[in-house]
C-alpha cells in the first residue's frame, strides 16, 4: 500500500525539500494517508483528475500552476468532486507580482519597461474582454494566464474549498485548502469591467447593484476570509486589503465605479437618497436592531454618510440610525433635506475626497 508522505519525500518532492516541508507542517495526518487515497499530479489537463472515482481521494496534489488550466473553475469543481469531504487539495499559482519578478530577472530594465505592459494587457486584460478574451484563448488555450493572489483565493472559495496554509515557495504561492462544501452555484461571479453585486433590498428581498470592478476578479470570495485574518483599523477599514487593484483605488476616489448604480435608479431597485445597499456578508456584522430597521426601506444611490460623515462603524450605524428614523416620521421631506446636505457636501466641501474608509470596506465589488 505504502504512504504518501514516503512517495513525496523520496520521490516527487526529493529536489523540493522546502515544499515537503510546508506541506508535512500543515496537512493533517500526512503520515496516515495512503498512496491508494491520494492523487499527485504535474499537469494541467482535466481528463487527468476525471479519471479518478468520485469522494474517493483523501488529498489531491497538482504541482503544475493553475495559470495554464484552460478552464480554472472546471478543474477546481473536478478536484472537489473527486475528495472526500474534508479532503486536502494542494495546489499554486504564479501570482502577478511573482510573475513580474520572473520576467525583471530575464530582461534589462530598458527591455521590460516595453515588454511588460504589453505582457499585462494581453494576458490579464484580453482574459476578461468579451470579444478579446476569444482571439486570447484561440491563441494561447488559456496556458501562462496572469492571476493575482485575490483571484486564486477566491476561485478556490468559490469551487468549495477553505484554506488552511499558504506560502511563497520559489517564487509560486502555494495553497493548502479543504474542501469544506459543494460549489458556489453563482454563474455570473465577478470578472470583467461592469459586472452585477448581489445586495440585500427592501423587505430583505435581493437586488443586483451594477458596478464597475475596482477588485480583482473574485475577491466577493473572500470577504468573510479578508474580515477574520486581516481585521479592522480603528476607521472600519480592512488592513492591507490586497483585493483592491492599483487603478480600482483611483476609480473609486473619483466615484467612477458607482456611476453603472444609475441602472438600478432607472430600475426601481434604488431611490435616489437612502441608506447603502449591503451584502450579506456585511450586513451580518450590523446590529439586529439596525437590520430590522434597514430592510422595511428601499435601499439609496446616494447614503447619509455623505451628511455625517462618520469616522467608525459605530458612527455609521448611529448616522443611518438617525436617518431612518427621520425617514419614517417623513419619507419625502427627509430625503430632500439630506440629499442637499449630501451634494453641499460633496460638491462643495469635496467630502468625496476624504479617505471613505468605510464606505469601501463592503466594496465587495469587489472590484
Amino acid at each position: 500500500m505504502g504512504f504518501l508522505e514516503d512517495k513525496l519525500k523520496t520521490e516527487c518532492l526529493k529536489d523540493n525539500l522546502d515544499l515537503y516541508n510546508f506541506i508535512e507542517a500543515n496537512v493533517p495526518k500526512i503520515d496516515e494517508c495512503s498512496i491508494d487515497a491520494s492523487l499527485i499530479l504535474n499537469s494541467f489537463d482535466i481528463e487527468d483528475i476525471k479519471k479518478e472515482n468520485n469522494d474517493s481521494l483523501n488529498i489531491f496534489i497538482n504541482l503544475n500552476k493553475i495559470n495554464d488550466f484552460r478552464r480554472i473553475n472546471a478543474y477546481l469543481i473536478e478536484a472537489n468532486k473527486k475528495l472526500k469531504q474534508n479532503g486536502i487539495l494542494i495546489c499554486n499559482a504564479e501570482t502577478i507580482q511573482e510573475r513580474r519578478i520572473r520576467i525583471l530577472k530575464k530582461h534589462t530594465y530598458f527591455s521590460f519597461t516595453l515588454f511588460y505592459p504589453i505582457d499585462f494587457v494581453y494576458k490579464r486584460a484580453f482574459p476578461k474582454l468579451p470579444v478579446l478574451k476569444k482571439i486570447y484563448f484561440a491563441i494561447s488555450h488559456g496556458k501562462n494566464r496572469v492571476i493575482s493572489k485575490s483571484e486564486a483565493l477566491g476561485r478556490l472559495c468559490y469551487c468549495g474549498f477553505e484554506l488552511l496554509k499558504m506560502k511563497e515557495i520559489d517564487n509560486r504561492l502555494y495553497f493548502i485548502v479543504k474542501k469544506i462544501k459543494e460549489p458556489a452555484s453563482d454563474k455570473n461571479p465577478s470578472y470583467g469591467l461592469l459586472f452585477k453585486m448581489k445586495r440585500i433590498g427592501k423587505n430583505g428581498k435581493p437586488i443586483y447593484v451594477y458596478k464597475i470592478r475596482t477588485m480583482h476578479p473574485y475577491a466577493e470570495y473572500i470577504q468573510n476570509y479578508i474580515h477574520d485574518t486581516h481585521g479592522l483599523d480603528k476607521d472600519g477599514k480592512i488592513y492591507n486589503d490586497f483585493r483592491i487593484t492599483g487603478w480600482g483605488k483611483f476609480i473609486r476616489k473619483s466615484w467612477i465605479d458607482e456611476t453603472p448604480m444609475l441602472i438600478n435608479l432607472l430600475k426601481g431597485d434604488l431611490k435616489i437618497f437612502g441608506v447603502r445597499p449591503l451584502s450579506e456578508a456585511f450586513f451580518s456584522y450590523y446590529p439586529k436592531d439596525l437590520k430590522k430597521i434597514r430592510i422595511k426601506h428601499k435601499p439609496g444611490f446616494i447614503p447619509p454618510y455623505y451628511v455625517d460623515l462618520p469616522t467608525s462603524i459605530e458612527d455609521v450605524w448611529k448616522s443611518e440610525r438617525k436617518y431612518l428614523i427621520e425617514s419614517k416620521k417623513n419619507p419625502f421631506k427627509t430625503d430632500m433635506v439630506y440629499l442637499a446636505r449630501a451634494l453641499y457636501n460633496v460638491l462643495i466641501l469635496r467630502a468625496h475626497r476624504r479617505k471613505n474608509k468605510i464606505k469601501n470596506n463592503d466594496k465587495t465589488n469587489t472590484h
